[in-house]
């Protein structure tokens, strides 16, 4: 079992039960699956575009293929050594046109591995990025002709997630593994304004 407070309300789920939240992206479901939560996210529309001066300097690398989709670019380099030694100028990617810009590769024991830059939102690397899944979910299981991948962000604290491309849904889902960051209670004095 899982527990969410909502309001002031505290929900206790099973495994295999879901909630949903509102979000920007629209509603997005969450589903405990053994020791796993999983996001159900809109899957991102790539479109492979030229390779810019602009990235290969901001990168330090020439990226194979160059892909830009809703929020963010999607370079695709040669093989995970490359993404670990990956050292991005951040003054010049903070000038890209976009939220921020995504490195991935083939994973020597992953399907795939990634890190995620977004200087231009205050964020010189995330260290797991689920938003940067949805653009690199439907890429991999494309590219590799399977719909369950297993993935790992190479950022300094790194993280492993497991994806799942609902083609037909066009939608995502991510899981991984949570721990309890923080427990408590806020009590919260209300002023009835007349």
């Amino acid at each position: 079992m899982w527990t969410c407070n909502i309001g002031s309300r505290t929900c206790t789920f099973c495994p295999n039960e879901k909630i949903s939240f509102s979000s920007n992206s629209g509603i997005l479901d969450v589903e405990k699956k053994q020791e796993y939560l999983y996001l159900n996210f809109p899957a991102d529309t790539l479109h492979q575009i030229e390779i810019s001066k602009q990235i290969i300097n901001g990168l330090g690398e020439k990226p194979l293929e160059l892909y830009k989709g809703r929020d963010d670019f999607l370079a695709i380099l040669e093989n995970e050594e490359t993404i670990a030694s990956v050292s991005p100028n951040m003054e010049i990617l903070s000038k890209l046109p976009s939220r921020g810009i995504i490195v991935s590769a083939q994973g020597n024991e992953t399907d795939f591995v990634s890190r995620f830059f977004a200087p231009q939102a205050g964020i010189p690397e995330d260290p797991v990025t689920g938003s940067a899944h949805t653009t690199l979910i439907p890429y991999w299981s494309k590219r590799l002709a399977k719909p369950d991948l297993q993935a790992r962000q190479i950022s300094k604290r790194g993280g492993s997630l497991v994806c799942r491309n609902l083609e037909l849904n066009n939608r995502v889902e991510i899981g991984g593994k949570a721990i309890t960051y923080m427990e408590g209670e806020i009590l919260l004095k209300w002023q009835n304004v007349a």
